[in-house]
């Protein structure tokens, strides 16, 4: 016998779980707000005043000029980020993105200071140089995970010692630094073409880059890839369970090796901003540990390319703010360090909080279910008598 009262279509605004919202900004939040707490206590404890210390932050993030070195700062570290989630969806640690993005920057900077040619093809084929570079590089660890079973966390780390080697052997007068140098003790490639510039846009507040808009194309292919493509599904299926994946058909060998090869070549995209918008030159005045930032900021992001966007904001803000800490106060300007780095750690508590809150509520649900079934069926048995 049927229910007298059969369930009404869901409406569009129904299918959102309100509560899954919250449950999936919780974590990011709660890792702040500790991570503030900590580093409060650590300001009192040192005898400074961390509310003159965020005011000073806040006051100069704030800023015009703050806002554009933050948004600058911060496709940088959306590309570092979506290079590192990239990985990360299909179960890769590719630990691998700093030696990538700096052997994709030098050839990149090689390329274009022995390269003129129309800005239409210049720009791309820097770009196009430095995904390969990262890309190849990354790919060595997907091969020898793939056939010989080697650890991307193990062959990714020694890959970025390589890599260091590498630019310090390439490097040098008469390779990819001019044989003849004006100051000797800066070892420098030649600036980029004219026409490997990429524009900017003009503000009150200073300059800022127009590669932001090639990271938001990247974060919305990014996001495209993984909800709307094949491969997407076989990515995001394959990192939660290669057993199941390869069950239903889909090759994890070669899975493996693609997403290293596409993590690879947006890391390699990470300092190409600086190059050809900053710099202009590939030096050792080049930004490091770009690649373990994209790493936190994935981690914070949860690896999505939206969430990425708000934790690569975040850091920047940090970074840049945290400048005039020892400025405008005598704080000490480690304090950034510091709060970043307990963010990270915070974020892996409060994922686990979250996450058996979650579980719990999850079985609170089934149980209510499970009971309001078991009423209805009783009630039908009462109508039927």
């Amino acid at each position: 016998m049927t229910s007298p009262n059969p369930p009404a279509k869901r409406s569009f605004a129904s299918r959102f779980d309100g509560e899954k919202i919250l449950l999936a900004l919780a974590a990011p939040v709660l890792a702040v707000l500790l991570s503030v707490v900590l580093c409060s206590v650590l300001l009192a404890v040192s005898g400074k005043d961390p509310f003159d210390a965020f005011d000073v932050m806040i006051r100069y993030g704030t800023a015009s000029d703050g806002q554009v070195l933050t948004l600058n700062r911060t496709t940088v570290y959306y590309i570092a980020g979506c290079a590192a989630a990239f990985g990360f969806r299909m179960n890769l640690f590719n630990i691998g993105v700093e030696g990538q993005y700096r052997l994709g920057v030098l050839f990149a900077a090689y390329v274009g200071s022995q390269v003129d040619l129309p800005a239409v093809i210049q720009v791309p084929l820097l770009l196009v140089t430095a995904m390969l570079v990262g890309g190849l590089w990354a790919s060595v660890a997907g091969v020898l995970k793939v056939y010989r079973g080697v650890s991307e966390v193990i062959s990714t780390i020694m890959l970025n010692a390589i890599a260091t080697a590498v630019v310090g052997l390439l490097l040098i007068p008469g390779r990819f630094a001019p044989a003849k140098s004006a100051n000797a003790n800066a070892i420098q490639t030649a600036p980029v073409s004219e026409s490997s510039h990429f524009f900017s846009i003009e503000t009150a507040g200073g300059t800022l880059w127009g590669f932001i808009f090639v990271a938001i194309l990247i974060g919305v292919l990014f996001q495209f890839t993984l909800t709307r493509t094949r491969f997407g599904f076989d990515l995001r299926a394959t990192g939660r369970s290669e057993t199941a994946a390869k069950a239903s058909g889909v090759n994890v060998k070669r899975m493996v090796l693609t997403s290293m090869a596409v993590s690879g070549a947006i890391a390699g995209l990470i300092g190409i901003p600086e190059l050809l918008q900053s710099s202009f030159y590939f030096g050792q005045s080049i930004q490091l540990n770009l690649g373990f930032i994209g790493i936190s900021v994935a981690l914070l992001g949860r690896n999505s390319p939206i969430g990425i966007a708000f934790s690569a904001l975040l850091f920047a803000f940090l970074d840049v703010s945290g400048t005039q800490l020892p400025l405008q106060g005598d704080y000490p300007q480690e304090i950034v360090l510091v709060m970043q780095g307990t963010i990270v750690i915070c974020v892996v508590v409060a994922y686990e909080l979250v996450r058996r809150y979650g579980l719990k509520r999850q079985q609170q649900k089934v149980g209510a279910e499970l009971a309001a079934q078991a009423a209805a069926a009783a009630a039908n048995k009462e109508v039927a008598a």
